[in-house]
């Protein structure tokens, strides 16, 4: 007998929701993960937080810290699990170059927001955000229920 496929079948692992409520998205950059054996297996199954990541630029390299992944209990009984280490991302030298720069002089945060599927890599989207005042996300809020309230109105006048 196979084994049972995910239920996930866009490609997409995890989103971070939360980044979009909280930050202005502007840039958006694709980067490979370096990851252990034992991470792809519980990414497989799904077992991972990411809503409070966030990428860290040292020394012309990206790290990716806070990202939680759960370690499967069949898949990690030899091996030293830490589920919160630092991951290296894998970018080009003219994208780390790019982020440094909005990082360091224009102010940006560089934040993940999505993990997917990429035939059989695992990539990270990863973005420059710009944090978002109060005032900004409750007008954010405001215009998404307007556009939805609009959207209802045509349906139910059609």
């Amino acid at each position: 007998m196979s084994k049972n496929k995910s239920k996930n079948t866009s490609g997409t692992i995890a989103q971070n929701k939360k980044a979009r409520h909280d930050y202005s998205l502007t840039d958006k950059f694709e980067a490979g993960i370096v990851l252990q054996g034992w991470e792809v297996k519980s990414l497989r199954q799904g077992k991972i937080q990411i809503t409070d990541t966030y990428v860290f630029l040292k020394d012309g390299e990206a790290f990716l810290l806070g990202c939680n992944i759960t370690p499967l209990l069949s898949a990690s009984t030899h091996f030293v699990t830490d589920p919160t280490r630092t991951r290296k991302l894998l970018l080009h030298s003219k994208e780390l170059s790019k982020l440094q720069e909005a990082v360091q002089q224009k102010g940006y945060t560089c934040v993940c927001t999505a993990l997917y599927w990429k035939k059989h890599l695992i990539k990270a989207e990863i973005c420059l955000a710009k944090g978002k005042q109060d005032h900004d996300k409750r007008e954010t809020e405001k215009n998404r229920d307007w556009e939805r309230q609009k959207m209802r109105i045509v349906r139910d006048h059609n």
